[in-house]
């Protein structure tokens, strides 16, 4: 699902379709902002997003088995909330 079906059944509600897109848009550059700024967003009944630093750490190069240096980096975590778990697990699959 790409951000324009997602804006195209936000326009079934009653929106027009141009103001369907700007309030997807809205939404996730809101989204964007706040993680951006290290916010946690938390969504009721979805799930919540966080942005969580993992500390450099030494790893090896698979090709040559040389060791390596990985380097710290922000990393984007999603935990989804109980209601869309159970609504995911109760489609079958």
């Amino acid at each position: 699902m790409t951000k324009a079906d997602i804006a195209s059944i936000v326009a079934e509600k009653g929106l027009a379709k141009k103001q369907a897109m700007e309030a997807v848009e809205a939404t996730l550059e809101i989204v964007k902002n706040a993680l951006k700024k290290g916010e946690k967003i938390q969504l009721v009944g979805f799930g919540s997003f966080q942005v969580r630093a993992k500390r450099a750490r030494k790893g090896r190069n698979p090709q040559t088995g040389d060791p390596i240096t990985i380097t710290a980096r922000k990393v984007l975590k999603f935990k989804p909330g109980k209601a869309l778990h159970q609504a995911i697990n109760d489609l079958g699959g």
